[in-house]
């Protein structure tokens, strides 16, 4: 039966109606997954439910209408379409939202990452939500009735959608009054609304660090304290997607960190991170700001930590097994350990272990100087967590074997999680040992935090990035230790050990790192170093 339109075409105010009906009708099952989990039908919130889904219909029109208009009517709407379509595909398969964190996060990816998050259910979702109704919205003809006209119709279409959001606020605004201060999470998941919202903010966000061009330096008064005769070599390793209870020291029942228990490590199990995103946490942890004043606006054009440290003669290295620095590293050496021609460690993917003989390599070329290593890790990142081990380490059985999480069973997904976990304490035991053999020359110290946590299904939430301020614990808290060698035999270990439940965030890397190497600094602020109240006088 072929589809009947009228012979002069729809008209754009249609069109733009009939749009934002299929988009509120298909692409957001997420959004009415959640409202309905808060507002059951048998709460007797009927009609407030049917006052949402139908103001929900009138903002997205609204929003189509004020964005598209003439000949761009129809690019606009097959875009939005498409771009509905993968959102609606994360959110759905994930539970993820598309805040402008998670998009500066998929901007940034690099194309191993990508590539783990293709499905063939993202394929069927981007075609029956997107490049099949875009196809039909391509072939409708549209009646064009002159400017004025069109304009005039247009403007009577925006205020009247404008009088039936405001009319249906008024008829039942203690509901709405609770919807919005209430359940600011539920507004997340609207779909185009949302991320549309998101892709402004990023852009502001963007463009804004772009144009800023003066670097304000940090910490040039910077030094080594006249005190301190060592030299230091510090490695600090920052983890991927890793769980604070995922990590037997902190009580996991599997054991997944045997390499730190036996080199009895310093744990601190309440330790907390700034964003939910690699994006947002890496630049964070470095950052002299600290979380409550961090922003990506002015983190770009403000020195930090690495910087903090060359100031003070200190030698800096980054190494990389991620996706990059994040911007951390832009004025430091930085080296990419992601493909065979650097990273001797490669078979299905290039493993975190192969970055170490580098680390031997860096030492043995500074026979004078303090050194500082960070090295990134690839760590537990998601959603193909068993491409993050090698077979070897495949101790926990059953795993999921795909990047598509929903054909996988729950106990399949932590058992693949829990497999890169134990490589992740395999590769620290390994880089423990490595500054052990450098022991006698340096003053050596590993500290160890994830970037961030990750969801693992508890309430169909899966990966990472959603907003702090509504983000689950196990995306935010993480994993954190810290390692001395024997020339800290200045420090009290059982004081230190007293602190392992205290509170700590990323903030506290800053001063716990200066704290390590011993640098003096107007920055450095002794509340915030770990290792505070544990040093003995000489």
């Amino acid at each position: 039966m072929k589809l009947r339109l009228p012979i002069n075409g729809l008209s754009s105010n249609t069109l733009i109606l009939l749009v934002s009906l299929f988009l509120v009708a298909a692409c957001n099952q997420a959004f009415f997954t959640h409202t309905l989990k808060i507002y059951p039908l048998e709460s007797g919130k009927t009609v407030y439910l049917a006052s949402l889904t139908v103001s929900f219909f009138a903002v997205n029109a609204l929003l189509l209408s004020l964005i598209s208009f003439g000949r761009a009517t129809k690019p606009v709407l097959i875009i939005f379409l498409l771009l509905a379509s993968l959102a609606a595909y994360f959110m759905d398969s994930y539970g993820v939202v598309l805040s402008d964190e998670m998009l500066r996060n998929a901007v940034q990816t690099n194309p191993t990452e990508a590539r783990d998050l293709i499905t063939s259910k993202l394929f069927a979702y981007l075609f029956f939500l997107g490049v099949l109704p875009a196809s039909i919205i391509a072939k409708i003809p549209l009646r064009w009735r002159g400017w004025r006209r069109e304009l005039a119709f247009r403007l009577g279409l925006i205020a009247g959608l404008g009088i039936v959001i405001i009319a249906l606020v008024m008829a039942s605004s203690s509901f709405y009054a609770s919807f919005l201060r209430e359940h600011k999470s539920l507004r997340s998941y609207a779909n185009p609304a949302y991320f549309t919202y998101s892709a402004l903010r990023y852009a502001d966000q963007t463009f804004s660090t772009q144009s800023a061009q003066t670097l304000t330096i940090l910490g040039a008064d910077a030094r080594k304290a006249g005190t301190d005769t060592h030299r230091h070599l510090t490695v600090l390793v920052v983890g991927e997607t890793a769980r604070a209870d995922r990590f037997s020291i902190n009580g996991y029942e599997r054991e997944t960190t045997p390499q730190l228990k036996a080199a009895q490590v310093m744990n601190f199990s309440n330790y907390w991170a700034c964003g939910t995103s690699t994006a947002v946490s890496v630049p964070c942890m470095f950052s002299m700001a600290g979380m409550n004043d961090f922003d990506l606006k002015t983190a770009a054009s403000r020195e930090n930590l690495l910087d903090v440290l060359q100031h003070a003669g200190v030698n800096v290295l980054w190494l990389d097994n991620n996706s990059d620095s994040k911007g951390v590293a832009a004025r430091s050496t930085y080296e990419e350990f992601k493909s065979p021609p650097t990273n001797p460690l490669c078979d299905e993917e290039c493993r975190d272990e192969g970055m170490l003989p580098r680390l031997q390599a860096f030492v043995d070329s500074h026979p004078t100087g303090d050194l500082f290593v960070v090295l990134h890790q690839m760590g537990n990142h998601g959603p193909a967590y068993f491409k993050r081990y090698p077979a070897s380490f495949a101790k926990f059985t059953p795993v999921c074997q795909s990047n598509d999480l929903s054909q996988c069973t729950r106990e399949e997904i932590s058992n693949a999680y829990d497999n890169a976990i134990l490589y992740t304490d395999h590769f620290l035991g390994k880089t423990i040992e490595q500054l052990k053999r450098n022991d006698k020359n340096f003053q050596t110290a590993l500290f160890y935090l994830s970037d961030h946590g990750e969801s693992l299904g508890e309430n169909g939430i899966y990966l990472h990035g959603l907003p702090r301020a509504i983000a689950p614990d196990n995306q935010l808290h993480v994993p954190a230790i810290i390692w001395l060698g024997s020339g800290f035999n200045n420090v009290d270990r059982t004081a230190l050990h007293k602190k392992s439940g205290d509170h700590f965030t990323h903030d506290n890397v800053v001063h716990t790192v200066l704290g390590l190497m011993g640098i003096e600094t107007k920055l450095y602020r002794p509340k915030l170093d770990i290792l505070n109240g544990t040093r003995q006088a000489k």
